[in-house]
């Protein structure tokens, strides 16, 4: 097996060796979620409102109110979510920096038994530690121990602004869709736009993960279908039975 040129590596498209490894995949992570809900949530209320009624002004209300809420909501989560896990990791990153500083030998130590439980022998695991703490004692320590890096703290922010935008862009499809079809085939143009989209976003997600795509597709669609199915059948019966 060779080496990429300049890369240093035998596998250079592994993403453990790229930079800001948490931050994409914390915005990955949001946006997919994010798209995903939003064509969902927005798209099932959508349907369910039209198998109810075919008024423009209530589907028209109804999604828009749908789309607002969903995509705040969306970010909220996100935001309270990642601000405490970024939290954790500050909080850590924090305490071993004062370890270092004030117990550098007992952390020169620690680092050589981490070493050593890799399977490294006393005096390589000593040599390496020793090496990497004259190198970058924080990164070292935070590496090996955490897992974690000090310029890769995950962001609130990024997470729930890629939260909003992929929520409003993905709702934006069934709404634009029921709103535009003519009222005979608006639910099925919606159902099928919906689907096709849903196939779309979890086979992206599966291609950027590394995951098996046909089970991706298939999960997100099979759900997506379950929760379409279930607001129309709902708003079909108000429907039917006069109450809306």
């Amino acid at each position: 097996m060779g080496t990429r040129p300049g890369t240093g590596t035998t596998h250079p498209d592994e993403p453990h060796a790229a930079a800001g490894l948490a931050q994409r995949l914390n915005w990955l992570r949001a946006g997919v979620l994010g798209a995903n809900d939003g064509i969902v949530s927005v798209a099932a209320v959508v349907v369910g409102v039209a198998a109810a009624t075919t008024a423009q002004a209530a589907i028209l209300t109804a999604g828009l109110a749908a789309l607002v809420g969903g995509a705040i909501s969306m970010a909220l989560g996100e935001y309270v979510s990642v601000s405490s896990q970024s939290d954790t990791e500050k909080a850590l990153i924090a305490k071993e920096r004062h370890e270092l500083a004030t117990m550098p030998d007992e952390e020169l130590d620690e680092l050589t038994e981490a070493y050593r439980d890799r399977g490294l022998s006393e005096e390589t695991a000593r040599r390496v530690a020793v090496e990497l703490t004259e190198h970058d004692a924080l990164g070292a320590h935070l590496s090996t121990e955490l897992n974690l890096a000090a310029d890769d703290v995950v962001s609130p922010w990024h997470a729930a602004i890629a939260s909003f935008v992929a929520f409003t862009i993905g709702g934006l499809l069934p709404f634009v869709t029921v709103l535009l079809v003519p009222e005979p085939v608006r639910v099925v143009a919606t159902f099928g736009a919906v689907l096709v989209a849903l196939a779309l976003t979890g086979g992206t997600a599966a291609v950027l993960g590394g995951a098996r795509v046909a089970r991706a597709v298939l999960r997100v669609v099979v759900g997506g279908a379950l929760a379409l199915g279930a607001t129309f059948a709902v708003g079909s019966l108000l429907g039917s039975t006069g109450v809306v």
